[in-house]
């Protein structure tokens, strides 16, 4: 346990940061779930307006600093790239 006031503090500010932070990213986890299952059952139409929306949330995460941007970027890229095989599959 913290002693000082200001540990104490930092204690009560690293609390209500860690509640945070894990409220996002389970929203965030959520989001591409939705995204990979539109994807996997073969609906182009929704993957890609979840994708807008999944998008959306990632930039949100990587400025807040809660996930890395460059994790950001790569799974926007691999959503991206698994919507778009399967609009390829779709109208082949």
């Amino acid at each position: 346990m913290p002693n000082t006031t200001s540990a104490k503090k930092r204690l009560r500010q690293n609390e209500a940061r860690r509640t945070r932070n894990r409220a996002a990213m389970s929203a965030l986890r959520t989001q591409i779930r939705k995204v990979r299952e539109s994807i996997k059952s073969g609906n182009a139409d929704e993957s890609q307006t979840e994708f807008r929306s999944t998008v959306k949330r990632l930039d949100q995460a990587a400025a807040k600093r809660i996930i890395h941007p460059n994790r950001a970027a790569r799974i926007k890229s691999r959503l991206s790239a698994a919507i778009k095989k399967l609009k390829a599959g779709a109208a082949a």
